[in-house]
């Protein structure tokens, strides 16, 4: 090869290289501003966690044999479906560890899923136990627990405490509602969603990835054995 030639592909070759190292810097922020974005949605879509309020009721359900536990998280033109899939697991489950943790997995998938298309937010699997989530929720989830809002103080502006309170006392009158009583337990989920979105500073509609679902929802208070 000359060396005008050997001179050319030189200068062609650093021009490539120096394109794919513009190319990769150009790249990062994209990257890092996609990372940001997915760990706003991990921290904030509790519902669809190991650790969030459907599993922990989908769980009751498998132990009491009773789907009512997870049906009010669900509309009733979707019940089917859910019943479908939790007869389904609850004979498979017995074959064997693997058809247990397998046929478990569908069961919760299928809840998450449907109540994830209830509440108009795209649903991106089950994520793992000890997913980051909102101090608020964390908050408010042990004010119902506590029975009484002083976890959320200092988190809440006072203008505001008027309308949380009043939303408080709905889902208090409505905790207490009897497992069987599946559109009772839907009304307490209705109070317990739109409690949660207002402490969390979304008044009014259904965000994409906002925590809709709060923390564990409560035990209704005349569970039954089947």
């Amino acid at each position: 090869m000359k060396t005008h030639e050997m001179i050319v592909v030189n200068v062609n070759l650093k021009s490539d290289q120096k394109k794919v190292r513009n190319l990769k810097i150009g790249l990062i922020p994209i990257f890092i501003f996609s990372m940001l974005i997915l760990s706003t949605n991990v921290t904030f879509a509790h519902c669809d966690t190991m650790d969030g309020p459907l599993i922990a009721d989908a769980r009751k359900a498998i132990g009491q044999n009773n789907v009512n536990y997870a049906l009010k998280w669900v509309s009733a033109s979707n019940e089917k479906e859910v019943k479908d899939a939790f007869d389904l697991m609850m004979k498979v489950r017995v074959f064997s560890p693997e058809a247990k943790e397998l046929s478990e997995k569908y069961f919760f998938e299928t809840l998450v899923r449907i109540h994830r298309a209830g509440e108009g937010v795209p649903y991106t699997g089950v994520k793992p136990s000890g997913t980051p989530i909102d101090e608020k929720v964390l908050a408010a989830d042990k004010s119902i627990e506590a029975g009484n809002l002083s976890p959320l103080e200092g988190m809440i502006s006072k203008d505001d405490m008027p309308e949380l309170t009043k939303r408080f006392d709905k889902v208090m009158s409505l905790k207490n509602f009897d497992v069987d009583n599946v559109e009772a337990g839907r009304e307490y989920i209705e109070a317990y969603v739109q409690f949660f979105k207002f402490a969390e500073g979304e008044a009014e509609g259904h965000a994409a990835e906002t925590q809709e679902c709060g923390g564990h929802a409560a035990t209704p208070a005349h569970d039954k054995a089947h």
